[in-house]
């Protein structure tokens, strides 16, 4: 097995729930679990592989040339939490079955949670940064989905805008910073871009790089100034808070600022602004968790000041601040994804999350209280808890660093401030919901929620004591294998021992607790203290920011937007014209002794016609039919030209898209108004001549540039190539199918893309057609004339034929799919003029939409069928085969993605044509009309 398949069992996962939620619950829930159960079984075989300091690295070739590849590693560090994200993610898939009510969609929210998962395990196995940022944005998109999952609800659906607004403009400052260390290093590979830390720390663009990826580390992990989408993302299901706030989402930008952290760390900028940042955000969610009221908004910013812990130990200029930061990483998540599991459960069944309303819920809900009391003493760094030792291994490293200079006595001080605020939040929590008197109007008697539900929460539980008290024999491994992983270098020295004896980490734990305990019974005095300032509501002012952006874009587009395509065009113009003034004034056009062409009496009659026919276009330009045909003998010259100067391909498809654009331009003109409006006036047309001049001069200098120097042309390659490497003699088509056959594959997705968005508008399209011509004369009403349907149907056979010849001859002579494609369409477009669209229905039964998939699937799996043989994305095959009776004859894989180009041609085509031609057919007013 592959790590390849990873991702592949749980994208296929993901369609999963959505299949089987028809047959129950139960069902659906235990078939959501096999793709992410299977994934973490073979994580798990790995485990022995890791820990014995080996790195697994899978690469698929995609596109070697350019360093696009398909990668995969598992070390230390992806390991530990690709074992987080599936193996606390199959406990949030469980519990969920319990949370969510008989009434919501449960396969539409696990496909969602699968997909969240797999963006998240896409990320941490990445070896192609490219390849990370893909994931890294997936995870922006499945999280905004899952925190919206109640979208009729007002807070769902703003808190789902903030977080991808957020996220999403990380993400774009992320991709910038990972291209500038590519280009830096000269690879996308990782492992290539972990060994070049020195290369990358002494460039100049390092500054920009470090700001560009800390922005995307910190506005997903929620640091501050950033932090104040996260709490807003509980109006989610308690599911999706538990696994967004422990191992997935905001972890991300940990794990990225730990895969990072040997090429950027070691340098006063990274010390200075990594330090400043993760112990704003310690202390700041630490003391703003007080004061809510909001069981999962304390949580919230609970999870915001342990991810300032964990950025801050990153941060500190010591190799065993990191040790601490990945200890931190396997603690947090547990206690906190059964905290917050916790907290699910007592909204489920009181009713509300509310903490002045509840109280007194241990004589009702005790199995519960007691797993919550052991997960918060976790989170408060309780000793025999798993959160107490990496806190305690937190303050030693507090106290042996320098990243702040002078400043530095600060980090220990203000570390243990933010100990007694945890301690006081997670006091607050445990007291004020199971203790401190009688619950009362609760809305709903409370009660222990189903067995089952509870289970998730007990595992986790075990964790946080067995971490606790066996921390060495438990993670001990795993921790050494991920730390190795990050700092790339022997590890410094560290106990996992619970007792080191009295010493100040130990004393600094004791005043968080004594502390802690001291500020919760004080905390009235807090509270009054908190009162005297105005709280502002980050989704008010998120919206207020969003809404005056929206109000600047609207008169930005109402100012240049006044419906005149003439206006567009000129200003399009004048734009291009001043961002290549630069470029063309160092532009050399000193005339090089090139030979010159001859020039024969038929080219230089061809070259008047061009240009009178171009002219006549614009000056008959009122009368519609004579313009269309002055400007089809314009596309008749350029195809004359093509074929003069020997490039029959371009002459064929030159001639087929001429054919179907005129027939397009017909179909048009039939919608358009009798007569044009008036005329622009003389300034306008002074302006205009002036811009097209300017245009003009452009274009013509820069093809003089071109003809009259001498160029180093790669055609003399593709040449010499086409036969022993793509199998046919016919370069032109081989490099469409062979050499370029990535680029063909991208034409033809937008191209069926583009014909997809064309069928939608002219699908609820209305429009007012005339009755007669611009002279004023009827239409006729014989709308189908029996010769026309005579020869139409006499060509059809044949066209199809020479379309046939055309397509298999492509490889070897001019022809191909995308020629072969445009005659097969005119040949069939021409049955509907002929016949009429409601002859043609009943008679040719294709779904062009189907015909366009086809076409881009089967181009797409060619490509993908040269995995199977280890070969690069898009590699073609071609062999020679002895057939009796027939002789030697040539086959091709690129034949196969020929004919997705052929395909997708006729299905876009025809899709326009055809839908465009309906619309004459609904209803053709008479004269009297």
């Amino acid at each position: 097995m592959s790590l390849f398949w990873i991702t592949v069992i749980m994208l296929i996962g993901v369609i999963v729930p959505v299949v089987t939620e028809r047959y129950g619950r139960n069902v659906n829930t235990l078939c959501t679990m096999i793709a992410p159960a299977i994934s973490f079984a073979y994580v798990i075989s790995l485990v022995p592989t890791v820990l014995a300091g080996n790195t697994v690295i899978e690469t698929l070739e995609w596109i070697p040339a350019i360093g696009l590849t398909l990668s995969m590693r598992l070390d230390g560090l992806a390991l530990m939490f690709a074992l987080l994200i599936l193996g606390i993610g199959l406990l949030i898939i469980f519990y969920a079955r319990y949370y969510l009510s008989k009434d919501e969609a449960a396969g539409r929210f696990f496909a969602y949670l699968l997909l969240f998962m797999t963006a998240m395990l896409s990320i941490v196995i990445a070896n192609n940064v490219l390849q990370l940022w893909m994931a890294w944005e997936v995870t922006s998109i499945s999280s905004f989905l899952l925190i919206s999952f109640w979208g009729s609800k007002s807070g769902s659906r703003k808190g789902a805008r903030m977080a991808l607004t957020v996220t999403g403009a990380g993400g774009l400052a992320l991709l910038a910073g990972l291209l500038i260390i590519a280009d830096i290093v000269g690879s996308y590979d990782l492992e290539v871009i972990l060994t070049s830390g020195d290369l990358i720390r002494e460039h100049a663009m390092y500054p920009i790089a470090l700001i560009l990826v800390l922005l995307g580390a910190f506005t997903k992990s929620a640091q501050f100034p950033f932090h104040f989408w996260l709490p807003h993302a509980m109006a989610a299901p308690t599911p999706v808070s538990a696994y967004l706030h422990s191992a997935t989402m905001v972890k991300a930008g940990i794990f990225l600022l730990a895969r990072f952290f040997p090429v950027l760390n070691g340098t006063d900028m990274w010390f200075l602004i990594v330090t400043v940042a993760g112990l704003a955000t310690l202390v700041l969610g630490a003391y703003t968790a007080l004061f809510k009221h909001d069981l999962k908004g304390l949580l919230a910013y609970s999870t915001v000041s342990h991810l300032g812990l964990i950025v801050l130990l990153l941060g500190l200029d010591t190799k065993l601040a990191t040790v601490a930061a990945l200890f931190h990483i396997m603690n947090h998540a547990v206690f906190k994804a059964s905290l917050f599991m916790a907290a699910g459960i007592i909204d489920h069944e009181t009713g509300t999350r509310d903490m002045r309303q509840l109280s007194g819920l241990w004589k009702f809900m005790p199995h519960t209280a007691t797993l919550a009391m052991v997960a918060a003493a976790a989170m408060a760094g309780v000793p025999l808890f798993n959160g107490f030792l990496s806190k305690e291994m937190f303050f030693a490293e507090s106290l042996n660093q320098d990243s702040l200079g002078f400043l530095s006595w600060m980090v220990p001080v203000l570390a243990t401030l933010a100990g007694i605020f945890a301690v006081a939040y997670s006091l607050r929590f445990i007291h004020d919901v199971f203790f401190n008197g009688e619950a009362t109007d609760l809305p709903k008697t409370p009660h222990e929620p189903p067995r089952f539900m509870k289970v998730p929460v007990e595992i986790l539980i075990v964790l946080c004591i067995a971490v606790g008290i066996f921390p060495a024999f438990l993670v001990g491994d795993f921790l050494a294998s991920a730390s190795s992983a990050v700092l790339r270098s022997e590890l410094p020295y560290y106990s996992l021992a619970i007792w080191h004896g009295v010493n100040m980490p130990l004393i600094m734990s004791i005043i968080a607790i004594v502390g802690g305990v001291v500020v919760y019974a004080a905390r009235s005095h807090l509270f009054r203290f908190q009162a005297q300032f105005e709280e502002a509501d980050a989704k008010l002012i998120f919206e207020a920011w969003v809404q005056g952006i929206v109000a600047v874009a609207t008169r930005i587009d109402e100012g240049l937007s006044n419906g005149s395509l003439q206006r567009y065009v000129a200003a399009l113009l004048t734009f291009a014209m001043v961002i290549m003034a630069v470029p063309l004034i160092d532009l050399s056009v000193s005339k090089a002794h090139l030979p010159e062409q001859p020039v024969s009496f038929v080219d230089t009659v061809a070259a008047i016609i061009l240009c009178i026919s171009a002219l006549a276009t614009v000056i008959f330009h009122r009368k519609r039919a004579l313009a269309l045909i002055t400007l089809s003998v314009v596309g008749l010259i350029v195809s004359v030209a093509f074929a003069r100067f020997s490039a029959p391909d371009l002459a064929l498809t030159q001639l087929a898209v001429e054919v179907a654009a005129v027939i397009l331009l017909i179909l048009a003109l039939y919608f358009l108004p009798k007569s044009t409006l008036t005329e622009s006036s003389p300034s306008r047309v002074v302006r205009d001549i002036g811009i097209a001049a300017a245009i003009g001069g452009i274009v013509a200098t820069i093809n003089y540039a071109f003809m009259t120097q001498p160029l180093d042309t790669i055609s003399d390659f593709y040449l010499a190539n086409s036969k022993t490497g793509g199998g046919g003699t016919n370069a032109v088509n081989v490099i469409l199918v062979d050499f370029r056959g990535l680029d063909t594959l991208g034409e033809i997705l937008v191209l069926g893309v583009a014909a997809l968005g064309i069928f939608k508008l002219l699908a609820d399209i209305r429009l007012s057609m005339t009755s007669a011509n611009e002279k004023g004369i009827p239409w006729s009403e014989d709308k189908h004339p029996p010769i026309l349907v005579m020869i139409s149907q006499s060509l059809l056979p044949l066209a199809l034929l020479v379309s046939f010849y055309i397509f298999l001859r492509g490889h070897n002579m001019p022809g191909g799919g995308f020629i072969a494609g445009l005659i097969t369409s005119i040949a069939l477009i021409q049955q509907y003029i002929a016949h009429g669209v409601d002859w043609i229905k009943p008679r040719l039964t294709i779904n062009y939409q189907t015909l366009i998939a086809w076409g881009v699937l089967i181009a797409t799996f060619t490509g993908v069928g040269s995995w199977f043989f280890g070969r690069p994305f898009m590699t073609t095959w071609f062999d020679y085969f002895d057939i009796p009776f027939i002789g030697e004859i040539e086959l091709a894989s690129a034949l196969i993605f020929d004919l997705g180009v052929y395909l997708t041609v006729v299905g876009a085509t025809l899709l326009i044509l055809a839908n465009l031609g309906k619309l004459t057919s609904i209803h053709r007013p008479t004269a009297e009309e």
